[in-house]
Parts: C-alpha cells; sequence; structure tokens
C-alpha cells in the first residue's frame, strides 16, 4: 500500500542547534535506509512559513500499522506528528516513476480534485468525457506532466483523486489542468513542491552521476 505522510516538526523551545542538528543527521541517514529497504519513495517540502517544518513523504507499507512503526523509526518523530492519508490505485495512473526520473527542467505540484459530475448530465456524456479523460491521463504522462495519480479513501467511484504532477511553471500547470476534459467538474487543491534534501530521488540522482 502507498500513503501520503503530511509531516509537521516543533523543536521544543531552548533545543540547542547542536542537538537538532545531530537529530537532522540522524533522520538523513535514517531516510536513506527506509528509501533503500522500499518503504519511503518521495520526500517534497511544501511552500513554508518562516520558522515552520513541514514535509510531505509518500510511503509504502503492507498496511497502517507496519506505517506507523517505519514512521516511528524516524529521528525526527520526537518532534514531530504526522497526519496519513492511504492512497488506493487510480485506474489513471501511469505506475511508480524511474528511480531517476529526467522530466527537464520545472516544479512538481501535488493536486488534490474532487470530481462532481453535475445532476442530469446524461449517462453517455459521462462515459464519453471519462474516455477522453483517461486518453488525456496517457498523453500527460507520456509528456511527463502527470507523473502519479491516486485515488482517496472516502469514494468508492474514484471521485477524489491527489496527483503528482510536474510543469514548467505555476502558469503551464493551470493550463495544463484546464485541458482536462473533466476540469468544469472540478474543485482543485493546488500544492508547489520543493526539492527536500532527504529525498531518495536526489539520493538517486546523485548515485547515477557518480557511477
Amino acid at each position: 500500500m502507498e500513503f501520503l505522510v503530511t509531516m509537521t516538526t516543533h523543536v521544543p523551545a531552548g533545543t540547542l542547534d547542536e542537538s537538532v542538528n545531530d537529530v537532522r543527521a540522524r533522520e538523513a541517514a535514517r531516510s536513506r535506509e527506509l528509501a533503500a529497504q522500499g518503504h519511503l519513495a518521495r520526500l517534497w517540502r511544501p511552500a513554508l512559513k518562516p520558522g515552520e517544518w513541514r514535509t510531505l513523504g509518500l510511503f509504502a507499507a503492507d498496511d497502517e500499522r507496519q506505517l506507523e512503526k517505519v514512521l516511528a523509526s524516524m529521528p525526527l518523530r520526537v518532534w514531530r506528528s504526522d497526519e496519513v492519508a492511504a492512497l488506493s490505485p487510480h485506474p489513471n495512473d501511469p505506475g511508480p516513476a524511474p528511480t531517476t526520473p529526467d522530466h527537464g527542467p520545472g516544479t512538481e505540484f501535488l493536486i488534490a480534485m474532487t470530481i462532481i459530475v453535475p445532476e442530469g448530465t446524461p449517462d453517455h456524456v459521462v462515459q464519453e468525457t471519462t474516455s477522453r479523460e483517461k486518453q488525456c491521463a496517457r498523453e500527460l504522462a507520456g509528456r511527463g506532466r502527470l507523473v502519479r495519480l491516486w485515488a482517496l479513501p472516502g469514494r468508492p467511484d474514484g471521485r477524489r483523486t491527489v496527483g503528482l504532477w510536474r510543469a514548467r511553471d505555476a502558469a503551464e500547470m493551470t493550463a495544463v489542468l484546464e485541458s482536462l476534459p473533466v476540469y468544469d467538474w472540478m474543485t482543485i487543491e493546488t500544492t508547489p513542491l520543493t526539492e527536500h534534501p532527504n529525498d531518495p530521488a536526489a539520493f538517486n540522482a546523485a548515485a547515477s552521476q557518480h557511477s
């Protein structure tokens, strides 16, 4: 199973910088271990306010119990609270990306979508739009714009989704979303992502450069 984890860290007031640096160094080492074990796929930083520590992580585990053991093994957990969202397969998901993806320059975005079909929409319109959406997803994946796509819990029809997308900038990302066949049926929450120093993708990219 895959899980999206929002990790928020609050360092207690008065904690010595030496202690903070030690925990962060051990966190980096543990992140590399979890990546090697297949439990940690990606880490990102969303836009942060001054003094805020928040990380988004894509994890893999057999179930929520194993995930909790993984999260509890991370040194920063002593100062951190975690919010877990279980992810389900989506039929339009391109599948796991290569360990060292090369999509060119750009920004990654985490985009949550809620799709509500207007009441009274004929079935054939829904089916045609869904078919065009699937084809569009394949095309966008081929262009490196759609990286991953998951269904969120609570809507068995798959109408709540979260996706990892990539674009040159926010303007292009908006244009990509507006091109989706179901755009007029969607409400969207977009989170621009920045690089995290412990992201396994960064480890893999560095390793490939030295191989």
